[in-house]
């Protein structure tokens, strides 16, 4: 087997009001069905190693979590190398039920912003209120981020995680660049 490679090879910069970096291959896993299911929430947190989240919201522990991504859609996180296994093992839980589980995580690509102007920088960017009385750390949303689409999260205050397209990870390289320039700096958040 060869080593997975991240889209940008772990790009990062620091140059601007935030430090801006590729996480580098994560495992992720989307899992479709009726989340009321008990067998399906049953193998669920087995895979994500985390209780099932409330709606808009993120589980995480270390790399492993869950994400709510629609009423019939949760994301599972997980360490690269144990997706494809955790994904057959959902996909084997789940059999019989109307439920599907893809490892994505070759599709996906997750960026780290980090510093106090995460949130002027995240703000410039997607249309969600991330005031902090709004949105605060395990909350989960999808959005857009300019013209693609994505997902963010705070894993803590003052730092984000971006979850898009493998294909349009240069685009949202550069996107976070332009927005966290020096000089840039909106001050709204505090």
């Amino acid at each position: 087997m060869s080593d997975p490679v991240s889209a940008l090879k772990n790009a990062s910069d620091s140059t601007g009001i935030v430090q801006i970096s590729e996480v580098g291959p994560a495992g992720m896993i989307t899992l479709r069905g009726d989340l009321a299911d008990k067998a399906l929430i049953k193998a669920a947190v087995a895979a994500g190693g985390v209780n099932l989240p409330e709606q808009r919201r993120i589980n995480t522990e270390g790399d492993r979590g869950m994400a709510w991504m629609s009423p019939d859609e949760l994301l599972i996180l997980c360490p690269y190398a144990e997706a494809k296994d955790r994904t057959a093992d959902l996909a084997a839980a789940v059999a019989g039920q109307f439920a599907l589980a893809v490892n994505v995580s070759d599709a996906r690509v997750v960026f780290e912003l980090k510093g106090p102007h995460a949130r002027d920088v995240m703000a410039k960017l997607a249309p969600v209120d991330l005031h902090p009385s709004a949105f605060t750390p395990g909350m989960f949303r999808r959005t857009r981020l300019a013209q693609v689409a994505a997902a963010l999260w705070m894993p803590q205050e003052d730092c984000f995680r971006i979850v898009c397209f493998r294909s349009v990870a240069q685009y949202v390289f550069d996107l976070l660049n332009v927005s966290a320039m020096p000089g840039s700096e909106v001050n709204y958040y505090g």
